[in-house]
C-alpha cells in the first residue's frame, strides 16, 4: 500500500482518538488546557524547525506583514475550535463533536460557493440540502441548534478559507499561529498560577507529562497529514478524513456511553446519507471526466506514420 495512505490513516486515526487523551486531562480547566496546548505545540514545532535547519526559510516565508494579519485571524479561529473541542469532550459531548467534523466537508463546499464563486454540479446540491435538513431536525428536536457541532464546523471551515488565502503550508502556518498566541497564552497561565488555580506542577507528574505531550499529539498527526498530502491525491484524502469523526462517534457511544437518542439517529442519519451521496456523486463525476479526458487525448493524438493511409 502507498506510504502516503498509511500516513493519512495515521493522521486521521490520531485525530479520531484524541478524545481519549483530553479525557485523561479532565481535571484541567478547558481554558488552561487550551493555553498549554498552544505553548507546547509552538515549542514542539519550533524545535522541529531548528532541528531541520529551516529557521531562515520560516522567517523568509512566514514573517511578512500580510501573512501576519491573516495568521492572526487563523490563530483566533483555531483557538476557538480547540477550546470548544476540549471543553465538549470533557463535558460529555463527544458524539456532538463528531457531528461537527461530519458536517465540515459539506460546509467547506458551501463556503467555496459563497466566497470563491465555485460552481457546484446540480446533484451536489442534494447532499447539501440533506445535511441542512439534518441540522434543522436536530435543532427542532433539541429545542436549540447543535451549537457545539456548528461552532466546530464553522470555525474550522472559515479557518480553512483563511489558510487558503495565505498559501502558507500547514506546518509553518500552525507554527506562526501558535507563535502569535504564545504571549497571551503565557500571560494567562501566569495569571492562573498567581491566583492559585494553575494545574501544571501542582497535580502530579503524570498530568504534567500529559500537558507537555499536548504539543506532540498536536504536531505528530499534522506532520503525518503533510506527508500524506504530498504522496496521494486530495480526493483520496477527502475520503479518508471521515476516519476521524467516525472514531470520535464510536468512542462517544461505545466507550464513554454517551446517550444517543432516536432523534439524534434521524438527524445524524440525514447527515451521513448526505455524505454518502456526496461521495458517490464525486466518484461518478471523476470517472466521467477521466473517460472524457482519455477519449479526447485519443482523438487528438497523431496517427503513427506506419498506420497512416498512403493517400
Amino acid at each position: 500500500m502507498n506510504k502516503g495512505i498509511w500516513y493519512a490513516i495515521g493522521a486521521y486515526a490520531t485525530w479520531g482518538l484524541l478524545p481519549v487523551y483530553w479525557k485523561w486531562l479532565h481535571r484541567v480547566p478547558a481554558l488552561q488546557l487550551l493555553n498549554h496546548r498552544i505553548i507546547w505545540s509552538f515549542l514542539t514545532l519550533f524545535i522541529i524547525i531548528l532541528f531541520l535547519r529551516r529557521r531562515k526559510t520560516f522567517h523568509t516565508v512566514a514573517l511578512t506583514l500580510r501573512l501576519l494579519g491573516a495568521c492572526l485571524v487563523a490563530a483566533v479561529l483555531i483557538s476557538i475550535n480547540w477550546l470548544t473541542y476540549v471543553w465538549a469532550v470533557n463535558a460529555g459531548f463527544i458524539i456532538e463533536t463528531s457531528l461537527g467534523y461530519f458536517i465540515n466537508p459539506l460546509l467547506s463546499v458551501l463556503m467555496g460557493v459563497l466566497f470563491f464563486r465555485e460552481r457546484l454540479r446540480p446533484w451536489q446540491w442534494v447532499p447539501l440540502g440533506l445535511a441542512a435538513a439534518g441540522v434543522l431536525y436536530l435543532t427542532l428536536a433539541y429545542g436549540s441548534p447543535p451549537w457545539i457541532a456548528l461552532t466546530l464546523a464553522f470555525s474550522f471551515g472559515i479557518y480553512g478559507i483563511v489558510k487558503k488565502t495565505t498559501a502558507l503550508g500547514s506546518f509553518y502556518g500552525l507554527t506562526l499561529e501558535t507563535g502569535i498566541l504564545l504571549l497571551p497564552a503565557t500571560l494567562y497561565l501566569l495569571y492562573a498560577e498567581k491566583a492559585g488555580q494553575g494545574a501544571f506542577l501542582h497535580t502530579g507528574t503524570p498530568l504534567d507529562i500529559l500537558l507537555v505531550g499536548s504539543g506532540l499529539v498536536t504536531t505528530i498527526p499534522l506532520l503525518m497529514f503533510a506527508s500524506a498530502a504530498r504522496r496521494i491525491p486530495l480526493s483520496l484524502l477527502g475520503i479518508l478524513q471521515y476516519i476521524a469523526p467516525t472514531l470520535q462517534f464510536l468512542l462517544g457511544v461505545l466507550v464513554y456511553r454517551e446517550p444517543f437518542t432516536q432523534a439524534q439517529l434521524i438527524g445524524y442519519g440525514l447527515v451521513w446519507t448526505a455524505l454518502i451521496l456526496f461521495g458517490m456523486e464525486g466518484l461518478i463525476a471523476y470517472r466521467t471526466q477521466s473517460a472524457v479526458t482519455a477519449a479526447d487525448s485519443t482523438i487528438k493524438s497523431p496517427v503513427p506514420k506506419r498506420l497512416r493511409p498512403p493517400w
